[in-house]
């Protein structure tokens, strides 16, 4: 038993550990420029809506809602990404961020990691105003109540990276692991948050299968150029 789960361990993490430990090795804190600015527009943002004169900016800069004007939502979104959730603990976050988008700037690189946070947490804001509009008799409606939630912080995107950097290692184990997990918090705590988290999964796996499909397009038209260059052998 022991053998088999350091086999499925290997075969989940083997590659991952050592791309990480590459990039560490070689270039420490240098490796993840993105996330220590991530990590540090968190902190400032936590402590500035925490201030008299702060809480109304960041409102009025960064906080997102389904009834919310679309324009003020899209101009929005990008700052709410790094608003921390005023319930929840800002060291949960920070500490998820830190991992999670480290991770993900090192395997994924900076501008997939960017790109799959804000359409994650882009999506989550699209299904909140679609489950309003359905309403909460419908399937996945949402009740009107939730047109009001405050609807920011990274946890969308780091579910998100999370099983983008699952899907790139074939972790498949991982990437149902928090899946599934996702899933069972929306059953068994039906909220705004948890019902995001997984749109923000279904927008995780179309950008990989988006991704998968680009990779393999190169990797034909690469071979198609090798064989097409190739000196043919004269007998």
């Amino acid at each position: 038993m022991r053998t088999r789960l350091l086999r499925v361990a290997f075969r989940e993490y083997g590659a991952l550990v050592a791309d990480l430990r590459i990039a560490l090795l070689r270039d420490r804190w240098r490796a993840i420029p993105l996330t220590l600015v991530c990590v540090t527009l968190i902190a400032v943002l936590q402590a500035v809506q925490h201030t008299a004169w702060g809480d109304a900016l960041v409102n009025r800069a960064g906080v997102v809602s389904a009834s919310l004007l679309w324009w003020k939502a899209l101009l929005r979104t990008p700052l709410s990404l790094f608003v921390p959730a005023l319930d929840l603990p800002v060291w949960g976050a920070l500490a998820q961020v830190l991992l999670v988008f480290g991770i993900a700037e090192i395997t994924l690189g900076r501008v997939r990691t960017l790109t799959v946070a804000y359409v994650s947490t882009l999506a989550g804001t699209l299904y909140a105003r679609w489950g309003v509009a359905r309403g909460p008799h419908a399937v996945l409606g949402l009740a009107p109540i939730d047109a009001f939630i405050r609807d920011t912080g990274p946890s969308a995107a780091v579910v998100a990276l999370a099983v983008c950097v699952a899907w790139r290692y074939r972790a498949w184990w991982t990437a149902a692991l928090v899946a599934g997990s996702m899933a069972l918090e929306a059953l068994l705590w039906p909220n705004l948050a948890g019902w995001e988290h997984l749109a923000a999964i279904l927008a995780a796996c179309c950008l990989c299968l988006l991704d998968d499909a680009v990779r393999r397009h190169r990797k034909r038209r690469t071979g198609h150029r090798v064989r097409h260059l190739a000196p043919r052998t004269r007998f």
